[in-house]
C-alpha cells in the first residue's frame, strides 16, 4: 500500500534536509486495527514547513518532466497528515450537506483494518489541509466523523466534516469534485491527484483485475493503470479523475514495488480462475461508483440500501 515515509525520507535525504523531522498521529479511530499505518508529517506542527518545501520542490520536479493537463487540478484535493483525499459530492448531493472527504481505509491515523473489519460513523477530529488548483493550501478542514471505512473488497474511508459544501464554496472557491456512478471504462486518460506531493499522474486505465491480493487484504474488481502513472508512498487515497468529465472514478491505493507476490506492497492479480500475474511497477486504484447508493439524504451513510453493495459491519 502507498505509504508516504519512504518517499518523504528518500526525498530528503536527496534535498541535502539530514535527518527527518518528527512524526505524530492523531488519537485512535475506535475499533480500528493494531497494524501501524506509515507515518508522515503531521500538518499541524512546525514541521509542516519542511513538508511543503519539499513537496513543493517534487511537485516542480514533476511538473517540469510531465507538464499536467490544464482540465485536471488540485483543486478539492487535500492532504492528510499521511496520505491523501479529496472533498467529495455525490450526484444528489445538495450544497447544503456536510461536506465528505474521500481517502483510503488503510490511511486511518491508528492502523490497518483487519480483513472482514468496517467502521461506520465513527468519532472523529481529523484535519485535511485544502488545496487549490495550483497546489496552495487555503484552508484547513476538520472532520466530526469517520463516516465509513473498509479495507475488505475496497480499500476506501469517507469522513464527514463539519461545514457544507457551500461554505467551502463561499468562503475558499472551491467546488467537491463529483464521484462518478457508473463504472469507468478501460482507456480513459485519468488524472491521479495527490495532495499530499501537490503532483499530478496522468495515464490511463489499463484494465481491470478481478480480485487484487495484497498481504491478508483482497480487494475487488480493482483498476489497473498504465505504467506512465508511477505513483509513490504519500499518493493513498489520491482521487482518480476522469480527464474528459472531471469525475472521480476510483481511489488509487496501491502498486507493486520489488516484483513480489502477493506481499504488502507488492500485490499480485487474481484471474476468476485463480492464475496469479505478478506487474512489477504497476500500480492500482479501487473503484468507487457503487458509493453513492450507500448514502441517503444529508449525506448520511444507510447500508441497508437496496442498491448498496459496500462491506457492513
Amino acid at each position: 500500500m502507498r505509504k508516504p515515509l519512504v518517499a518523504a525520507l528518500t526525498v530528503l535525504a536527496f534535498a541535502g534536509l539530514g535527518t527527518a523531522p518528527a512524526v505524530a498521529q492523531e488519537p485512535a479511530t475506535a475499533g480500528a486495527g493494531t497494524s501501524g499505518v506509515g507515518k508522515s508529517i503531521d500538518t499541524e506542527t512546525a514541521t509542516s514547513v519542511v513538508h511543503d518545501l519539499v513537496t513543493s520542490a517534487t511537485a516542480t520536479l514533476k511538473q517540469t518532466a510531465s507538464p499536467s493537463l490544464s482540465a485536471v487540478t488540485l483543486a478539492g484535493t487535500v492532504s492528510l497528515s499521511n496520505c491523501s483525499g479529496s472533498v467529495v459530492r455525490f450526484p444528489n448531493s445538495l450544497d447544503t450537506d456536510p461536506a465528505l472527504v474521500l481517502s483510503n481505509g488503510h490511511c486511518l491515523t491508528s492502523g490497518f483494518l483487519d480483513p472482514g473489519e468496517v467502521l461506520t460513523n465513527a468519532s472523529s477530529s481529523r484535519t485535511f489541509g485544502l488545496l487549490n488548483s495550483s497546489g496552495t493550501r487555503v484552508a484547513t478542514l476538520r472532520a466530526s466523523k469517520l463516516a465509513y471505512a473498509t479495507m475488505t473488497d475496497t480499500d476506501v474511508s469517507l469522513y464527514q466534516l463539519t461545514t457544507t459544501y457551500a461554505t467551502i464554496k463561499n468562503s475558499y472557491g472551491i467546488s467537491a469534485l463529483t464521484v462518478q456512478d457508473t463504472h469507468p471504462t478501460a482507456g480513459t486518460a485519468i488524472t491521479v491527484a495527490s495532495g499530499y506531493w501537490k503532483t499530478l499522474y496522468n495515464c490511463n486505465i489499463d484494465g481491470f483485475v478481478y480480485r487484487l491480493k495484497e498481504g491478508d487484504w483482497t480487494w475487488k474488481d480493482s483498476v489497473r493503470y498504465t505504467s506512465a502513472c508511477n505513483t509513490i508512498g504519500g499518493t493513498s487515497g489520491s482521487p482518480v479523475i476522469d480527464q474528459s468529465t472531471g469525475k472521480v472514478v476510483a481511489v488509487n491505493n496501491t502498486g507493486n514495488e520489488d516484483g513480489e507476490s502477493c506481499t504488502v506492497n507488492n500485490p499480485c492479480e487474481v484471474s476468476e480462475t485463480g492464475a496469479i500475474t505478478v506487474r512489477k511497477g504497476i500500480n492500482y486504484a479501487e473503484e468507487i461508483y457503487n458509493i453513492p447508493a450507500c448514502f441517503t439524504t444529508g449525506n448520511q451513510l444507510n447500508l441497508n440500501a437496496s442498491a448498496c453493495t459496500l462491506p457492513k459491519p
